[in-house]
């Protein structure tokens, strides 16, 4: 492998390095629910790009609901003692 002929100083290498530093995000507004977001992203909020709704979180959000409504007006059938009581190859204990 190559070896470096001489050490780099500090400042060559923070030169090097001057780039690598986190950035600051700049905030706009978004137009349908003025929440702040970051510029060219998608409002995480209300889903909107562009003034798009690329996330459809309102019709996720209804499909939800109408899921959970569904899951409780589930009547059980069967209680797990009743399962119990049946032996091996369907024989009454």
């Amino acid at each position: 492998m190559a070896e470096p002929k001489k050490r780099l100083t500090s400042t060559r290498s923070g030169k090097r390095r001057s780039h690598i530093s986190p950035k600051k995000f700049i905030l706009n507004q978004c137009p349908k629910c003025k929440s702040p977001i970051i510029a060219h992203r998608v409002c995480k909020t209300c889903g909107y790009y562009k003034n798009v709704d690329v996330l459809k979180l309102a019709e996720k959000e209804r499909a939800k609901d109408e899921r959970r409504k569904a899951k409780e007006a589930e009547v059980p059938t069967k209680s797990r003692d009743s399962d119990r009581s049946v032996g091996k190859k369907g024989e009454s204990k």
